[in-house]
């Protein structure tokens, strides 16, 4: 399994469930989003009274792997890590692991792209988060592909 050095931990409300009786499938992309917002506020990218406007990225694709149900009741912790810095966009992989057992109850990842909200155009990843990230991570902040 890769290292992911950032992990938060993820509240199971009654509302995320489903007929079934466990998580619905679209409340992972809403745990992902979650722990991705305290990635970044973490690594000092945002902070708590930043402006939607002045956030700066778009998500531009997600996937998802659904290992596991995961029910009301489990302990859980998401995991996020950028595998990839581009010109504008930024991958991260994410994963959701039972805290208990450490199993891992789904994967996947998402594309964020860099954004001016105000001129609606894609920018270039900014330089201090490439330095931040790329520290953060181990990874080349040079790497523009």
């Amino acid at each position: 399994m890769e290292e992911y050095r950032f992990y938060h931990p993820a509240e199971i409300r009654y509302g995320d469930l489903d007929p079934q009786g466990h998580v619905n499938n679209a409340k992972h992309l809403t745990f992902f989003e979650q722990a991705r917002v305290q990635y970044f506020i973490t690594l000092g990218l945002w902070s708590l009274d930043q402006s939607f406007m002045d956030i700066g990225v778009i998500l531009a694709d997600a996937q998802v792997t659904y290992l596991a149900p995961i029910h009301y009741g489990q302990k859980l912790k998401v995991g996020v890590r950028a595998v990839k810095l581009g010109n504008k966009s930024i991958s991260l992989a994410q994963n959701i692991i039972d805290v208990d057992s450490g199993e891992a109850l789904a994967t996947g990842g998402v594309v964020m792209v860099a954004y001016d909200y105000r001129s609606k155009k894609t920018v270039p990843v900014p330089e201090e988060w490439r330095k931040k990230i790329g520290k953060f991570e181990g990874i080349s902040a040079s790497d523009k592909t």
